[in-house]
């Protein structure tokens, strides 16, 4: 059964049953209770701002503040974190309040922070040492208190080693490490998480065993994030109700046709039939094993419909991947299955 962590106040969950996502959620409701400095890492896609509010709303404390470090960026990227008062620069024809004064008393989550300037790591670090800042133009210091959560995809200790992040600032998030395990390696959460998707998003869809074995097999380098894609463009273009392997999107299936590749050129080498590249190049210029009534020489139309049954029987009836082998469209060999009153 999957083990759930409900989000209060929202309506998304972590899923999963696997022991790399019982064990993350034992660490959001330990480190959740307290007030530590909490640095997610994890590759795209994993769920790190899922995490970080599963993290805060643990005790719902205050606010939480999402601030994008990949969007701080050029002249006024300071004052989004810190605000400004009126006149500090050309345009700014009233105060405004920044990111970190609106965290005051909550949690403010900074997304990928191996993004920000050293700049800005530097004025953060005295944040965080002092509780103080200053809104761009003022004179004034100004108080908050929060609790910070920092998520990033990169390596933050080489990137310490290249001169990329500031080492005070990255011992001081990096009290307690949350480590999100990519998809790939905990295979068995995707059936539940597609189940999960499916009724988000389905009206009644269902997925074939083959289906699901692609998808268990797939390394989905986007993680959670593109699985939740595939799901939703399966179901936003096939009306279904059952979901097969050619309504997969293209990396999916390109991928299947990559793994294929190796087998099909081994089986070529121990002579099996129907396993090389284009099985409409091997058909035509392979020798012909005459059957009981073949004429001296075949017409081209019954060396396509074999090449066909071929491709078929060799890819157990994938009509996608017996496609790409023959080197044509998925719409032209559906046709032609038409046209030679081919069942598979």
């Amino acid at each position: 059964m999957a083990v759930n962590l409900e989000i209060r106040g929202a309506a998304r969950r972590i899923v999963g049953n696997s022991e790399a996502i019982q064990k993350t959620i034992r660490m959001i409701q330990k480190v959740g209770r307290g007030p530590w400095p909490v640095l997610v890492l994890g590759e795209t896609g994993t769920g790190k701002e899922l995490v970080a509010r599963a993290v805060h709303d643990v005790q719902s404390r205050g606010p939480f503040v999402t601030i994008d470090c990949s969007a701080l960026v050029g002249p006024l990227m300071e004052s989004e974190l810190f605000g400004h008062v009126r006149g500090a620069f050309t345009g700014a024809v009233g105060s405004k309040i920044g990111l970190i004064e609106r965290a005051n008393g909550g949690t403010a989550f900074f997304d990928e922070i191996g993004e920000l300037s050293l700049d800005l790591q530097a004025k953060l670090l005295r944040v965080l040492q002092e509780k103080e800042f200053r809104p761009v133009g003022s004179v004034t210091p100004r108080r908050s208190d929060f609790r910070i959560i920092a998520a990033t995809n990169r390596d933050l200790a080489k990137e310490v080693e290249r001169g990329n992040f500031r080492r005070d600032l990255y011992y001081r998030l990096n009290v307690v490490c949350l480590k999100l395990t990519p998809l790939r390696e905990r295979r068995d959460d995707i059936p539940t998480l597609v189940e999960h998707f499916l009724r988000r998003y389905g009206s009644g869809h269902r997925l074939t065993k083959e289906t699901m074995d692609a998808l268990t097999a797939y390394d989905w380098p986007g993680n959670v994030r593109e699985l939740e894609n595939c799901i939703q463009q399966m179901v936003a273009i096939h009306t279904g109700p059952l979901l097969h392997v050619h309504d997969l999107p293209s990396p999916i299936r390109n991928f299947l046709v990559a793994r294929r590749k190796p087998v099909a050129s081994a089986a070529a080498g121990a002579g099996y039939p129907g396993s090389v590249p284009s099985a409409v190049q091997a058909a035509a210029s392979a020798p012909h094993k005459p059957i009981a009534g073949d004429p001296p020489v075949l017409p081209l139309e019954e060396v396509e419909r074999r090449a066909i049954l071929q491709a078929l029987e060799y890819t157990k009836g994938d009509r996608a991947v017996a496609a790409s082998l023959l080197g044509i469209g998925r719409t032209t060999l559906y046709r032609k299955l038409k046209e030679y009153c081919v069942a598979s």
